[in-house]
């Protein structure tokens, strides 16, 4: 029997009766290829009966397979969500069932309902630090647990999506600019043909590996507090395939382009510190191509929802189609990259200070942050708040964390990224450290050197919690005793607010 849309209507309007779910209220949710219904703490989705070109839900058997895939994608990411596959039965007397005795003649994935105004897309006003912190986390948890993939498929892959979104966008010269689209398909080519050698290393690193695939706000949700992701790609191998930063250049686009540039930035310096990988640090020169390109994608997906809405609403597709692509057009286009080193005696406000800036230097999302604190932690295998013995600050360990954030340092400004290093940088030779790594990569060093009395100081260390520095009231008091030799960095008051420091710092940078 030959499957169609047509056949799925029974089904449809049997999961949509408020009797199949013992009198509940259905809210029923239709997309191009799928149909949800919510009711009481249950949540069925039924893959509708169609053939596209991406995806093929045509038959019975292929549904089926789909749902099974889509347990079988998604349960890893969200075990709390995503119960089973289940089948709409034809039962004895002909009517239908869920999970019934009868013949299948239809197959839905059961979920565990969470409210669906806490998906991150209703939810963007309220993604702060903490937040944003979570969400680093968790994506690079998802990525550890990935599995690599053959990449040379999905590298020729990335390359095709230009010319097809170049001749998308071409077909609707009311909406975007012949000259526009020509210029944006150019330098897609050539930053693609630059990266091609680097994604094929990575590939054979395994950082290409099965991906989320659609990682953006409204497929996060918040559940008891925590960020869950939901509704990875499974129709497709090749789709669900990616670099690992271009999952992650996935969520970094949205909170961009919602105008959430802080967050977008905690959510990537957050991601960087857990991975430790350099690999991931040489791919930042990837990075621009993957925003440009995940923009680009959803300018075609938001385009192709003019084909389904009332004429009505095609003013504002078409002017949410034109956001994205106008930001695909500013991230294929980085500035220069910036270096800005951040020295000071404990207490004097230098993490703080390094993300009140690092959002706004440089190619998005913003400037790298490396720390010495968190490379030390890293060096010895602990977590960053975890407290390390008296030998671990030996000046041999010493030497070797500020050698592993020169390396780190240098390879950022390498790949055309910008970095802020964050260390106290009391001894000259690691300045000169840091002058000469920026140099290599032919980018001006801008050193800031924060000053607080040792009143405030002392105060801040006091009470600080939570924080990678093991420094405390005693390293803060045997600091006032430094030789800071020639100080050749610009001198910054931070005795005041977070605040004030930032804006003393702008202005110097300025």
């Amino acid at each position: 029997m030959k499957e169609n849309v047509d056949s799925q209507d029974e089904v449809l309007a049997f999961l949509a009766e408020p009797v199949t779910h013992d009198g509940a209220k259905v809210r029923r949710i239709d997309t191009h290829a799928a149909s949800v219904f919510l009711a009481g703490d249950r949540a069925f989705k039924i893959k509708r009966a169609v053939r596209l070109p991406f995806l093929d839900y045509s038959t019975l058997a292929k549904r089926k397979q789909a749902c099974e895939a889509e347990l079988a994608v998604n349960a890893p990411y969200a075990p709390e969500i995503y119960r089973r596959v289940v089948p709409i039965t034809r039962e004895a007397g002909g009517g239908l069932a869920i999970a019934g005795k009868g013949r299948p003649v239809e197959w839905a994935v059961e979920m565990r309902r969470f409210d669906e105004m806490r998906t991150l897309d209703h939810l963007a006003g309220e993604i702060d630090e903490v937040l944003a912190d979570a969400l680093g986390r968790a994506v690079a948890a998802a990525h550890a647990r990935a599995q690599p993939v053959e990449a040379a498929a999905w590298i020729a892959a990335v390359g095709s999506y230009i010319d097809e979104h170049a001749l998308a966008f071409q077909q609707h010269p009311e909406i975007f600019a012949h000259a526009e689209v020509d210029a944006l398909a150019r330098a897609s080519r050539v930053a693609y043909e630059r990266i091609v050698p680097l994604l094929a290393e990575r590939g054979r690193r395994g950082l290409i590996r099965r991906i989320h695939g659609d990682l953006h706000l409204g497929n996060i949700a918040l559940i008891d507090g925590k960020p869950v992701l939901f509704d990875a790609i499974e129709f497709s191998d090749l789709i669900a395939s990616g670099d690992v930063l271009y999952d992650l250049a996935f969520l970094l686009m949205d909170l961009l382009e919602r105008g959430l540039s802080q967050p977008a930035n905690i959510v990537f310096n957050r991601y960087l510190a857990l991975t430790h990988r350099a690999q991931d640090l040489d791919g930042l020169a990837a990075l621009p191509f993957f925003l440009s390109l995940r923009a680009a994608i959803r300018a075609r997906v938001t385009l192709a929802r003019m084909e389904r809405a009332p004429a009505a609403q095609h003013n504002a597709i078409a002017k949410s189609a034109l956001a994205y692509f106008t930001f695909a057009g500013r991230a294929i286009a980085p500035p220069k990259a910036k270096f800005i080193a951040i020295g000071g005696l404990s207490g004097t406000g230098k993490t703080q200070l390094a993300y009140a800036l690092a959002s706004d230097i440089g190619a998005m999302p913003g400037a790298v942050i490396v720390r010495s604190d968190v490379e030390r932690k890293a060096l010895f295998g602990v977590g960053e708040t975890e407290r390390l013995p008296v030998d671990a600050y030996a000046p041999a360990v010493s030497e070797r964390v500020y050698s592993v954030l020169t390396d780190k340092v240098r390879r950022i400004l390498t790949a055309g990224h910008s970095a802020i290093a964050d260390a106290v940088f009391a001894r000259q030779e690691e300045r000169k450290a840091m002058a000469d790594a920026a140099k290599s990569a032919d980018v001006r060093l801008q050193g800031l050197f924060l000053t607080a009395n040792l009143r405030t100081r002392l105060g801040r260390v006091g009470t600080r919690t939570g924080d990678a520095s093991d420094a405390g009231q005693e390293v803060a008091q045997t600091q006032e005793s430094y030789d800071l030799g020639r100080l050749d960095w610009r001198q910054i008051d931070a005795s005041g607010s977070v605040e004030e420091t930032a804006a003393r710092a702008r202005a110097a940078l300025d």
